[in-house]
C-alpha cells in the first residue's frame, strides 16, 4: 500500500533521503542545493511512499513529477528520478533543537524502521553533513555509524 507524505525526496550519493519538516522549514531549498551538488530529484513537497520487501520506496506523485518549487523563481521542471529506496530520514529544524552528540534515532514509516537524523537545512555544512550521513548509511564510511544508528542499507539488485 502506498501513502502520500508531506516531504521532499532526493537520491544523493546513491542513497534515498527523505527531507521532512513543517511548511517553510527548507525542504525545497535543501533539495535544490543537493541537486546542485549532484543529487537527483525524486519528489518535492509530496512523496508517495510504499513498503516493498521490508524496504521503503519513494516516488513522485504523477501530477508533481519533476517539479521543484524554487522560492523567487516559481515552480520549475527539472530532470528527476522515478523512484528511490529510502535509506535515511532527515528532520529539518533549528540548530538549538539538535543535540550536539545525538543518540541513535529512527522513525517508522509504513511499518518500516528508517534511521533518522536532525539537520539545520540552511547551515553552510548541511550538504557536507548529508554527504557523510549518506556514505555512513550506505556503508562506504566506517566509524561513528553505530553511535548514530546509521547502519549500512541493504541494496536491492
Amino acid at each position: 500500500m502506498s501513502r502520500l507524505h508531506h516531504a521532499s525526496c532526493v537520491e544523493f550519493e546513491h542513497v534515498g533521503l527523505l527531507l521532512r519538516g513543517a511548511a517553510g522549514a527548507g525542504k525545497s531549498d535543501l533539495a535544490l542545493r543537493l541537486i546542485d551538488a549532484g543529487a537527483t530529484l525524486i519528489a518535492d513537497d509530496q512523496v508517495v511512499i510504499s513498503a516493498r520487501d521490508g524496504r521503503l520506496v519513494a516516488q513522485p506523485p504523477a501530477a508533481l513529477a519533476g517539479l521543484l518549487e524554487i522560492r523567487g523563481l516559481g515552480v520549475v521542471a527539472l530532470p528527476h528520478g522515478t523512484e528511490t529506496l529510502l535509506a535515511l530520514a532527515v528532520d529539518l529544524m533549528d540548530d538549538g533543537e539538535i543535540a550536539r552528540l545525538p543518540a541513535a534515532e529512527a522513525t517508522t514509516i509504513e511499518g518500516v524502521v528508517l534511521p533518522l537524523i536532525r539537520l539545520q537545512p540552511f547551515g553552510a555544512s548541511a550538504i557536507a553533513r548529508l554527504r557523510i550521513a549518506a556514505r555512513l548509511v550506505d556503508g562506504r564510511l566506517e566509524g561513528v555509524e553505530a553511535a548514530l544508528g546509521l547502519r549500512p542499507a541493504r541494496r536491492s539488485a
